[in-house]
C-alpha cells in the first residue's frame, strides 16, 4: 500500500509541476508579445528595489496596520513553504517527518513552532481581509471594476489559504497526540507538542488511534493537494503578483515618476522643423518610424505587459486617481485588467491557431475606450500608489499618442492647444511678441 501511495504522490506532483510550467511558458510568451526594450542599467539600484518593494513591501507601509497584516500573509506564504519541502520529500520517499532525522530536535521543533505562529497569523489576517471585502465593503473593493470573476477570485484565494492553514494545524495536532500515545511509526518521532496545534488536543483527544491516524493522513493529503492546486491556480489569478512582484520591481523604471518618455522620432522632427539645415542630405540617412504610439498590445513594451500580469487589483491606483474620484470613466486598475484580458485573448488565439489570426479587435476601443484615455490628467498618482511599481499611465500615454499622432483624433480643445503651441510656441492664442503686454498695463 505504501508504494502505491508513493507512486500516486509522485504522479500528482509531476502533473502539478508540468501544468504549472506549461502555463508559465505561455505567460512568458505573452509578455514577449510586446516590443523589445533593454532594461539592464543600474543593477545595484534595481536589486535594492527588489529588496525594498517586493520583499520589504515598502509602499504598503503608508498604512502601517494594513501593511503589517499584508506582510504577515506574504511572509507566511513564503516561509511556510519551507515546511512543504518536508511534506514533498515524505511523499516521494514514503517517510514521516524526514527532517527529524536530519536536524537537531530542538531546531526542528523551533521551526515547526515558527511555522505554526505564521500559520495562525496568515489565518487571522485572511479572515480580517475577508471581513474588509465582504462585510465592511471598503469602497475600492466594491467598485464595479471587480464585478464578476475578479471579486470571486480574491475570496477564493483567501478562503483557500484559511483552509490550508487549518489543515496544517490539524495535521500537527493529530501527529503529536499519536506520538504521545506511542502509536505506530508516530511514536518513533517524538517532537513534543507545538505551540498552537496542541490547543486542539482537548477537541480530538477522545478519538481512537485509528480515527486520529485517518484524520492526520486526510489532512496531510488535502494540504499537499491543496498546495499543488493553489500553484496551478496562481497563473489564472491576480495573485500571480506573488511571483511577478520580484521581476516587476527589478525592471521598474528608475526615472522620477513625473518624467515622461518622449519619442526620439518626434523630437527629431521638431528639431528638423526648427533647424532645417541639419536635415541629412540623403533622405535614407534619416531614421524611419513605423508607428507612433500603441493601438494593440503588440505595440506596447514588454514591461507594460509584465505590469498587466503583475497587477494585484488592489485598487489603490483608482482610489488615488482624481479622474476616477470625480466620477469619470477612467479607472487605472481597469486599464491594467483590460490590458491583461487582451493579452490573454491573444494568447488563446495563438494556442488555437499556432500563430495570431486577426480577430478584428484591438486594445484601443475594443477594450479601452477613448473616453477613459482622455480623462487622464497624467498626475502620476496611480504610479505613486502602486505597491508593485506598475504604471497604468505609461499604457494610457501610448494609446493616447496613437489617437493623436496616427489618427489625428483629439478633442477640439486639444487641437486648438496643439495649433497654438505650433504657431505661437505657447498654448494660448497670443503672438509671442504680445505675450508680455499684460505687464505693460500694470505700469
Amino acid at each position: 500500500m505504501d508504494i502505491i501511495l508513493q507512486v500516486l504522490f509522485v504522479a500528482l506532483a509531476a502533473v502539478a509541476v508540468w501544468l504549472f510550467s506549461k502555463k508559465v511558458k505561455e505567460i512568458k510568451r505573452n509578455i514577449n508579445l510586446g516590443c523589445d526594450e533593454q532594461v539592464n542599467d543600474q543593477p545595484a539600484q534595481r536589486w535594492r528595489n527588489v529588496l525594498l518593494l517586493a520583499f520589504g513591501q515598502k509602499k504598503m507601509f503608508k498604512n502601517p496596520l494594513v501593511a503589517l497584516m499584508h506582510f504577515v500573509i506574504y511572509a507566511g506564504f513564503i516561509i511556510i513553504n519551507i515546511e512543504v519541502l518536508e511534506i514533498v520529500l515524505d511523499g516521494i520517499f514514503g517517510t514521516h517527518r524526514l527532517f527529524t532525522g536530519l536536524l537537531p530536535m530542538g531546531l526542528y521543533s523551533f521551526l515547526i513552532n515558527a511555522f505554526e505562529v505564521l500559520a495562525v497569523g496568515v489565518l487571522t489576517v485572511c479572515v480580517i481581509f475577508l471581513l474588509r471585502r465582504d462585510i465592511l465593503k471598503l469602497k475600492r473593493f466594491i467598485s464595479k471594476d471587480l464585478d464578476g470573476w475578479p471579486r470571486s477570485d480574491a475570496n477564493y484565494i483567501l478562503t483557500t489559504e484559511i483552509l490550508l492553514m487549518s489543515l496544517f494545524l490539524t495535521m500537527n495536532a493529530c501527529d503529536t497526540l499519536l506520538q504521545q500515545r506511542g502509536y505506530g511509526h508516530y511514536g518513533g518521532h517524538v517532537t513534543g507538542d507545538f505551540i498552537f496545534s496542541s490547543l486542539m488536543h482537548p477537541l480530538i483527544g477522545g478519538m481512537s488511534n485509528g480515527s486520529l491516524e485517518a484524520l492526520e493522513r486526510t489532512c496531510w493529503w488535502l494540504h499537499i493537494t491543496g498546495i499543488f492546486a493553489f500553484l496551478n491556480y496562481l497563473p489564472y489569478s491576480k495573485h500571480l503578483h506573488i511571483l511577478l512582484a520580484f521581476p516587476n520591481a527589478y525592471y521598474a523604471p528608475l526615472e522620477p515618476h513625473g518624467k515622461m518618455r518622449n519619442m526620439p522620432e518626434i523630437q527629431r522632427e521638431v528639431l528638423y522643423a526648427m533647424q532645417p539645415e541639419i536635415i541629412p542630405a540623403d533622405a535614407s540617412a534619416a531614421e524611419t518610424h513605423k508607428k507612433f504610439g500603441a493601438r494593440d498590445v503588440f505595440d506596447l513594451r514588454w514591461k507594460n505587459l509584465l505590469d498587466a500580469y503583475s497587477c494585484t487589483e488592489c485598487g489603490r491606483c483608482s482610489a488615488a486617481c482624481p479622474a476616477n474620484l470625480t466620477g469619470k470613466l477612467l479607472s487605472p486598475r481597469t486599464i491594467m485588467m483590460k490590458t491583461r484580458d487582451r493579452v490573454e485573448a491573444i494568447g488563446k488565439n495563438l494556442n488555437a491557431n499556432g500563430e495570431f489570426k486577426d480577430d478584428g479587435k484591438t486594445l484601443l476601443r475594443d477594450y479601452i475606450s477613448e473616453e477613459e484615455l482622455r480623462a487622464c490628467t497624467t498626475c502620476n498618482a496611480c504610479v505613486e500608489e502602486c505597491p508593485v511599481s506598475i504604471s497604468p499611465l505609461d499604457i494610457i500615454l501610448q494609446l493616447r499618442r496613437y489617437l493623436v499622432m496616427e489618427e489625428s483624433n483629439a478633442p477640439q480643445e486639444w487641437n486648438s492647444m496643439f495649433s497654438n503651441t505650433e504657431n505661437n510656441f505657447a498654448p494660448w492664442k497670443l503672438a509671442p511678441d504680445d505675450r508680455d503686454k499684460w505687464a505693460e498695463e500694470m505700469v
